[in-house]
């Protein structure tokens, strides 16, 4: 019984495994297809174009034979000549050998390699992508022998020598290898289909094959289709257009129209009459797709896991009758070769009329042999010169021709006796003809469109009496005419013309491409008796061939780009990929933050590509640039979440998505030093989310999908918060301070770092367990700080010494970019090698870098010439890239040097040994100096990793400066760092990374600011700079320079002091003209000088630069010419003593205008002040500066100036800084594009609203207000706020104008409500860039609005003025009001304080959004 369920057992999987395929190699071991096949046949099967003498006869042509002239010579050595073989029947030919002729100095040194069924319509076999020819011999006796990848199957094969011996003429013999072929074809006539229906019995096997070969001369018909009408699974193997397009639908009962379901589509121009292999296998629901050796995979939609098909498979049509499937297809019109089905011969069993099998219509088991002779025309200069009907009084032309090129000649005839000519042309894709006669204009007709897409297209062409007509595929053009004859000459032209003939010239050039079927008249053209000799005459043609190359399949054109071709070459459009060069390849984008921060540019908006050239598309990003660089990216999930009341339950998932894909996340952190992502909660009174001792209540996941507990930095799995591991939790007992003992409110702050688990991509959290929502938490966006690879560095210190990596691979296209220093004359950089490939880049010379390389077409080499040397101990940055197209180098940015591929040659670059940078494999010409950031296709190599174990080569390079110091400005100092440089802007008057951003304050009425030089000496006296200013000091010059804007005036701008009673001021006067005047002696009056330039108190930011040298002053303002003035006081300034800004008291020795302005200082904002090498407002923050009054620092004076007037002569609107952010690119996708013109509109229509409502509550308050005195029960009131949020933004600067509020609001006063409803509240924003300072609105006191110091753990980051227009007091308090702008309520209590609530949404300021804030009070009455 055992025995018996075991050999069920093995038939039943005997039966389960699908049956193997025959080879259709039917002579030996289908396994050794490696047997001479010439060598035995008669001389008869082996013919030739022509031959030298009898003896040197084709017959003679086999390899390593002797007898006769010792191989086979033609007549004349040119490129029409051909050596052919008769192999008697199809045979599979996988190898091919040659020979010179013996004892000769006759050889070819590179042929083509062509092959046919039937010794018509020839296909050539290229040996790898894009290579035209095979290379040959270098002598008469050696055997160079090529194995066929792939092989082919044919009978005829023929040898056309391109180049041959240059002392000698072509010379060949000749061996091909191979096996016998065993097939069994089907012929389809268009009208009949082949039907095999599966037994349903049998046991359906886990996977099915179908496999069989075809060939057709029409570019549209049905090769099978396999359908199941009770479950509606099917799938359809077409030709439309030449291509195979395979559609799969696996549950739908109807099928769907043509364009709606196309899968796949595959491989171009297969209506060439050849036969192509196509192999279909299903295995559950995936489908593999094979055509002439190309596989694709693909699955069945609908998450469909089985694709039962239970087959009935129709060859060759869709049956329309029998069924509930009805299709308009058409069908088949060709032959089908060796259809197998899981190992089952369909044609042998259709043959024996098996009763699977069903045949509908006329076929036949024969394939019969093509009748057309395609010429190909290969060049420019190629043409087909036919003898025309002088004397008749019509032309009449029909031709067929398909092409890849937009432009060239088809037809040119002069007609009878000079009277005219005519030529047919393509234009644009379109057929155009034109008459030419003497004294009248051109007269044109054209037809079709689109004629360059490698289909064939019919071409009649009519001239007679009166009429003028073509016609493209059945659709004509007509154009009449003067009664005129129309005779043709006696020559017509296809293509080019012969170089001594005159009249066909044209910017198009000739034609490219194929013709067949030419008739002149009712005569059809025989093109081998054109071959012969026997009519006409050609150029540069190939008969019985047509050689169109889809030079787009495979695309070479990476990214997305897109291919488009002409005849004998092709070309990508890198539009809107983000990528450029001549495949697409070399990224437009930095790799990231840290990069573009070093090419000088400021925060933004930024596109970063982190594999560089690698798959991964650019993505935008947020690049904030400090000391280092941050990379931010935000999520589109919630701002803020709320966790919901009610009894704890199932746990409630956020989910959080960002802009750029995980595997472009992924790239940016492999990147980074570090990231975080921060996560903040907010919790309620007796609100947890742990229990002591017991499970975490919240959790999130990463890009991994593992559940991470809430824990900032801590390990996988610990249940601790950020302030559990700092041990700062406000109860010990509880490991985050969110816990149900707490009465307050709470809040955890946790910093994710881990970057293996970010970013995060979901957060979970149960429900309060409270019966109101008192818990929020807000997810921050990805912040990733720095770059690796972008300091990583070696340093070579012998010529022997090289670093090693594993082999590069980039067989089609390869970059490498690194930046070099040196201080010697040459050096390779890196080499790799191959059996006879290879790629070198080298400092050649001083000033000469070269890349060269070899891919089999010979030694390369780019070179790029610099007017200055190279090995200056600066970096410089080197990009080489080779593609299938060509070879590019550029350094720095100098222009690019490019040298073209040669057409038709090899291009795969095969290389086998490691990578050596530094050095080479010789260990020679090694380089000395330092090479970083080194980067291999987009993906960078560790130096320093490699250098720590290397001999010769140390980890890390010094001296940054030199390089980068220019990105410094404004007198900032490069300081040289570990890993790069820094800029240290302590003696600028500007701010920032790279000392680029203003330095600004803003002066209220009454405040000042006191730069004391002498402390500031003792400060920094051991400063490098000579120029440092005390006592002792006399100037004999100093440069002065300020910006500013106000609307005060008289105003002082500036006042500087000296121990002998010298000053300098520089004011604003009541007109608003600048005013400088300088007291360089004491005894003496100033010298006042007066620049009228206009009224500078308007508002505007304005620029001053005043010089001195000796008694000579130069002042600059904004951009009006400079003016010179001479100082009569003196020439030397001594002993200066203080620099002061703002209000100025007590100062001795002033001049009446001078002292005004001081006792009324200056309102306004200034910056990037600087006085010879003092810059006051950068000690603003240090000792050694006082400060009275409310001074603040500011972002910026430009930004809170009014917009400059259309031509006002004094304002200046700044050049556009160098290294702004980048515009974001045009994608593709049009749904972003779409998304993103939407939300522009919705913008700019929300800005309309807005001030609209501005302007109408304005005038509502300006109603409002009381025309006299204010009584006590109707007054302003002004409130102060401070916005919190728990995710850092950028708040919008630049505007001055009061935004509207209508609300009411309460204030509390010693235990007494007072409750007041605001006719208009009106909030100025930003009123302090800087937090820490408050300032006072426009009127009230200012002892109300005291400094308040900035709380780092608050997120303090915005303080807003309110002001009460017109307020009332009233008893009883009004109902909260709420809207999409906010809510205003009271919500403190305490005596002695007054307090507000704003919540904000709806507004968007700078780049994360405005939050919704949390409250703060603020001390002092609001009365």
């Amino acid at each position: 019984m055992a025995s018996a369920a075991r050999a069920l057992l093995q038939l039943l999987l005997l039966l389960l495994l699908p049956p193997r395929t025959p080879s259709p190699v039917a002579a030996g071991n289908p396994h050794d297809c490696d047997v001479p096949l010439a060598s035995s046949l008669p001389r008869s099967s082996f013919s030739s174009s022509s031959e030298l003498s009898s003896s040197h006869g084709p017959g003679f042509a086999r390899l390593n034979r002797r007898d006769g002239a010792g191989g086979w010579t033609p007549l004349v050595s040119n490129k029409y000549q051909w050596l052919q073989i008769d192999l008697g029947e199809r045979a599979e030919v996988t190898a091919v050998a040659t020979q010179g002729r013996y004892g000769s100095s006759d050889w070819v040194t590179s042929y083509l390699l062509m092959f046919s069924d039937a010794g018509r319509n020839w296909k050539q076999h290229r040996p790898e992508d894009g290579v035209w020819g095979f290379a040959g011999n270098t002598n008469a006796d050696s055997v160079v022998h090529y194995r066929l990848r792939p092989p082919f199957q044919a009978r005829f094969l023929r040898f056309l020598p391109l180049s041959w011996s240059p002392r000698g003429r072509i010379g060949m013999r000749i061996e091909v290898y191979g096996c016998a072929y065993r097939s069994e074809v089907a012929y389809f006539d268009g009208q009949s289909t082949l039907l095999y229906r599966a037994d349903k019995q049998s046991i359906r096997p886990i996977q099915d094959i179908i496999s069989l070969k075809f060939k057709t001369l029409k570019n549209n018909g049905v090769l099978l289709h396999i359908g199941d009408t009770q479950y509606g699974h099917h799938m359809t193997l077409e030709l439309i257009q030449g291509k195979l397009v395979f559609y799969l639908n696996s549950g739908s009962a109807n099928m769907p129209p043509t364009d709606a379901h196309r899968a796949l589509a595959l491989g171009s121009l297969l209506d060439d009459e050849h036969w192509h292999s196509v192999t279909l296998e299903r295995r559950h629901a995936h489908v593999n797709l094979t055509l002439d050796g190309r596989a694709h995979r693909l699955q069945a939609e609908g998450g469909t896991s089985y694709l039962d098909l239970n087959p009935e498979i129709s060859f060759g049509g869709i049956p329309t009758s029998g069924g509930s499937l009805t299709f308009a297809r058409e069908n088949f019109h060709g032959c089908l070769e060796n259809i197998y089905y899981n190992g089952v011969d369909i044609i042998e069993l259709a043959k024996k009329h098996e009763p699977q099998t069903l045949i509908l219509g006329n076929m036949s088991f024969w394939c019969p042999q093509p009748q057309t002779v395609p010429v190909t025309f290969l060049s420019s200069e190629s043409y087909l010169a036919l003898p025309g009907h002088a004397g008749k009084d019509t032309i009449a032309v029909t031709f067929q021709f398909r092409t890849w090129s937009k432009a060239g000649h088809l037809l040119f005839c002069d007609l009878w006796r000079g009277s005219g000519s005519f030529l047919l042309f393509l234009e644009d894709g379109k057929l155009k003809l034109s008459l030419f006669q003497p004294g009248q204009s051109w007269k044109d007709v054209t037809a079709g469109a689109g004629l360059s897409d490698g289909q064939w297209h019919s071409v009649s062409l009519s001239a007679r009496w009166g009429r003028l007509s073509v016609a493209v595929d059945g659709h004509g053009a007509t154009r009449p005419l003067e009664t005129v004859r129309m005779e043709p000459g006696d020559t017509l032209y296809f293509g080019s013309c012969p170089h001594n003939s005159s009249g066909c010239e044209g910017p198009q050039g000739g034609f490219q491409g194929c013709l067949r079927l030419i008739s002149i008249g009712d005569t059809a053209v025989d093109p081998i008796s054109v071959q012969q000799g026997e009519l006409g005459s050609f150029s540069d043609l190939q008969m019985d061939t047509c050689g169109i190359t889809d030079r787009c399949l495979p695309s070479y054109c990476e990214h997305g780009g897109e291919c488009s071709q002409s005849w004998d070459s092709f070309s990508c459009d890198c539009e809107g990929t983000g990528y450029t060069g001549e495949t697409c390849h070399s990224p437009l984008y930095e790799w990231s933050c840290e990069a573009h921060k070093h090419r000088g540019r400021p925060s933004g908006l930024y596109y970063i590509d982190a594999d560089g050239s690698g798959p991964l598309g650019p993505f935008l990003v947020y690049c904030n640039m400090t000391d280092t660089a941050w990379m931010v990216a935000q999520h589109s999930g919630p701002d803020t979440v709320t966790v919901p009341a009610g009894p704890r339950g199932p746990a409630r998932p956020t989910a959080f998505t960002y802009a750029a894909s995980p595997g472009q996340l992924r790239a940016a952190m492999r990147l980074a030093q570090s990231c975080e992502q921060s996560l903040a909660l907010r919790c309620g009174p007796r609100v947890a989310l742990q229990a002591p001792d017991g499970p975490s209540l919240d959790w999130w996941t990463g890009r991994s999908n593992e559940t991470q507990a809430s824990g900032g930095g801590s390990l996988p799995g610990a249940h601790t918060c950020a302030c559990g591991l700092a041990g700062s939790c406000v109860d010990s007992q509880y490991y985050c301070s969110c816990h149900p003992d707490r009465d307050e409110w709470t809040s955890d702050t946790i910093v994710l770092s881990r970057k293996e688990h970010l970013p995060v991509a979901q957060v979970v959290m149960t429900d309060t367990g409270q019966p109101r929502p008192d818990a929020v938490y807000t997810l921050g966006p990805l912040l990733c700080q720095g770059d690796k690879s972008f300091w990583n560095s070696a340093s070579f210190n012998t010529e022997t010494s090289y670093l090693h990596f594993p082999t590069l691979h980039g067989e089609l296209t390869a970059d490498v970019s690194f930046f070099f220093k040196t201080t010697v004359s040459s050096g390779v950089f890196m080499e790799d090698l191959g059996i006879t490939d290879f790629i070198r880049i080298e400092l050649r010379a001083p000033t000469e870098v070269t890349f060269s390389f070899d891919v089999g077409n010979g030694p390369r080499e780019v070179t790029v010439q610099s007017p200055a040397p190279f090995n200056d101990g600066r970096w410089h940055h080197v990009r080489a890239e080779r593609n299938v197209k060509a070879a590019s180098l550029r350094v720095d940015q100098l222009p690019q040097k490019t040298q073209p591929a040669p057409a038709d040659g090899h291009v795969r670059l095969q290389l086998s040994s490691q990578l050596f940078v530094g050095g080479t494999a010789g260990r020679q010409r090694g380089f000395l100096g330092c090479i970083r950031s080194l980067r291999l296709n987009g993906m960078a190599l560790d130096l320093e990793d490699r250098a720590t174990v290397t001999p010769g080569v140390e980890p890390g390079c010094a001296g940054h400066c030199a390089s980068y110091g220019h990105l410094c400005r404004h007198g900032g100092l490069c300081r040289e760092q570990r890993r790069g440089v820094a800029c240290d802007c302590s003696f600028s008057a500007y701010g920032g990374p790279f000392c680029s951003q203003e330095i600004s304050a803003y002066f209220e009425t009454g405040s000042s600011m006191t730069y004391n030089f002498q402390e500031h000496h003792s400060l920094s006296e051991n400063s490098s700079r000579p120029s440092s200013l005390h006592r002792d000091v006399t100037l004999s010059g100093e440069t002065v320079t300020l910006s500013f804007w106000t609307t005060r005036t008289p105003s002082l701008l500036l006042y500087v002091s000296s121990f002998f009673e010298e000053y300098l001021s520089v004011i604003l006067a009541d007109n608003g003209s600048l005013q400088v005047r300088y007291k360089l002696d004491r005894h003496g009056d100033p010298d006042a000088f007066n620049f009228d330039f206009k009224n500078m108190a308007d508002g505007h930011l304005h620029h001053v630069k005043i010089s001195r040298e000796g008694a000579t002053v130069v002042v600059e303002v904004n951009q009006s010419p400079r003016r010179q003035v001479i100082l009569s006081s003196g020439t030397k300034f001594n002993a200066v003593k203080t620099l002061m800004l703002g209000k100025v008291s007590g100062a001795r020795g002033l001049d009446p205008d001078s002292r005004r302005a001081a006792l009324r200082g200056f309102r306004g904002c200034l910056s990037a002040v600087r006085f010879g090498p003092a810059a006051p407002l950068q000690a603003l923050s240090r000792a050694g500066v006082s400060v009275r009054g409310q001074v603040g620092l500011a972002a910026g004076c430009a930004a809170r100036a009014r917009a400059p007037r259309p031509g006002g002569g004094a304002g200046r609107p700044g050049p556009a800084e160098e290294g702004q952010p980048l515009r974001p690119a045009s994608r593709r996708d049009s749904a972003v594009v779409g998304g993103v013109i939407a939300v522009v509109i919705f913008i700019l229509l929300c800005i309309s609203a807005v001030v609209i409502r501005i302007y109408r509550q304005s005038k509502i308050c300006k109603e409002s207000e009381p025309k006299g005195p204010r009584e006590s029960t109707f007054t302003d009131r002004f409130y102060s706020i401070k916005g919190f949020s728990s995710r850092s933004f950028v708040v919008r600067e630049g505007k001055t104008a009061w935004h509207t509020i209508p609300y009411t609001t309460a204030t509390q006063r010693n235990r007494s409500t007072r409750w007041h409803r605001c006719g208009l509240w009106r909030m100025l924003e930003p009123v302090a860039p800087d937090p820490r300072e408050l300032w006072a609105p426009e009127s009230g006191p200012e002892s109300t609005w005291p400094r308040q110091p900035l709380d780092p753990e608050s997120g303090c980051i915005a303080t807003l003025l309110l002001r009460c227009c017109g307020a009332q007091e009233f008893k009883e308090p009004s109902p909260l009001r709420e809207d999409g702008l906010g809510k205003i309520a009271s919500f403190d209590r305490q005596p002695g304080r007054s307090s507000l609530l704003l919540l904000i949404s709806g507004i968007q300021h700078g780049v994360s959004g405005f939050r919704p804030h949390y409250h703060q009070s603020t001390e002092g009455s609001c009365d």
